[in-house]
């Protein structure tokens, strides 16, 4: 579930985690468990009247008082059936992203011919796949039936998170509702640079932070083993500091075997390591994706504006087309009247929900890149509750409701 002179926040740039805006039952609770869910669906357009102020103060006290002094670990997973096919798929496209699955924390579904997969995890009641299918365009609509079909299968609901625009005709063949989730940002770089006004302030932080000693490496896989134990001194320092618990399934977790795999770049002061990101890339060099980030706090206020910049530099460098910097959670949900309560519910917790999660600080941050905004959404199937489904997706992503909290 995916982060301000803008000072970043010190847990809100690397978390994709999903909102949570009904109250939280158990994982396998039933729907009479939640105390706010949706009534009887109704025609798309149709008006709905939103959360009342009362409302709103309801929702968040049920959203801070649910979360329990302990979270379950997460699993050891050992081998995954069809792994070794699915990095193969992986390396051929050009998508950064797709990586994720390197992770072994999802099991993976094959088309037919072996030149696609979907990536998924149960959690609670919903079978859940992340983003959309990997590899062969064409085989993407018969993955996605048979993905529906391996769920019930089971007897749980389909899910479907974070895909793209181009997967709405398939779900919605398939029997499934989309939702809008919130906007990613990509960053066109054969467009970056520097130059004019719109950049002068990115370029003062950058040149601030240089003067000051902050220097940049971009390590490439050969060499990461060698740094994995500052990597990891890093990591435990950022924990502690923002209380922050490791996340999963759409967001690399600090596992030594798995960030060996991608190259990472690093800041260091005084020779001291301070920051890093894990950028997961394929040998297609086309769109890049910044995974894990870590960084000590309080070293400097330019230090993530640095690292941001140097990555980009370095990609577009090497011949990279884009960068996929994540989600915005509730970012871009239409708030006319007569929008739907999904909608409106995501438009309070997005403009009133900074208690517990940096919504609007990460969309800020973000934008100083100018990336492109692109939607993406949940599908469920079409009888489904939606706030059912996106709890169980952020339980799967922060490892219990604890984690759903933490930054």
């Amino acid at each position: 579930m995916p982060n301000l002179a803008l000072v970043p926040s010190p847990g809100a740039l690397t978390s994709d985690a999903p909102f949570v805006p009904a109250g939280l039952p158990a994982a396998d609770a039933s729907p009479a468990a939640i105390r706010l869910t949706p009534g009887p669906a109704r025609p798309t357009g149709e008006a709905q009247s939103g959360p009342s102020p009362l409302g709103r103060r309801r929702i968040f006290g049920a959203l801070k008082g649910l979360v329990p002094s302990k979270a379950p670990a997460m699993a050891d997973r050992g081998g995954i059936p069809g792994l070794e096919a699915a990095i193969r798929i992986v390396e051929a496209q050009g998508h950064g992203e797709a990586n994720l699955v390197r992770m072994a924390d999802k099991d993976i579904l094959l088309s037919g011919d072996g030149e696609a997969f979907v990536m998924h995890a149960r959690r609670g009641r919903s079978l859940i796949a992340l983003s959309d299918p990997v590899g062969a365009a064409e085989a993407f609509p018969d993955l996605v039936e048979r993905f529906v079909g391996l769920a019930r299968d089971q007897g749980l609901r389909p899910v479907f998170y974070q895909i793209s625009p181009g997967l709405l005709g398939p779900c919605f063949e398939a029997g499934l509702k989309t939702l809008k989730l919130g906007e990613q940002a990509v960053v066109d770089l054969e467009g970056f640079d520097l130059k004019g006004g719109k950049w002068q302030s990115l370029r003062r932080n950058l040149n601030r932070a240089e003067r000051d000693g902050l220097a940049f490496a971009f390590v490439p896989v050969s060499d990461v083993p060698a740094l994995l134990g500052e990597l990891q001194t890093v990591s435990d320092e950022w924990l502690a500091a923002t209380r922050a618990r490791e996340k999963s399934f759409s967001l690399g977790s600090f596992m030594p075997d798995y960030l060996a795999t991608q190259p990472v770049a690093v800041v260091r002061l005084d020779g001291r390591l301070v920051a890093f990101a894990s950028v997961l890339t394929t040998p297609l060099r086309q769109s890049a994706f910044i995974d894990l980030m870590r960084f000590v706090p309080g070293v400097h206020r330019s230090l993530m504006d640095l690292l941001f910049i140097k990555v980009m530099e370095h990609l577009r460098s090497d011949g990279f087309s884009a960068l996929n910097l994540g989600m915005a959670p509730l970012s871009g949900l239409a708030d006319a009247d007569g929008a739907p309560l999904w909608n409106q519910l995501g438009r309070t917790i997005f403009e009133c929900g900074e208690s517990f999660y940096n919504f609007q600080g990460l969309r800020a941050f973000k934008s100083k890149f100018e990336p492109q905004w692109q939607s993406r959404y949940l599908a469920v199937p079409a009888n489904a509750n939606p706030y059912l489904a996106v709890m169980d997706v952020a339980l799967l992503i922060s490892g219990g409701l604890r984690g759903v909290f933490g930054k």
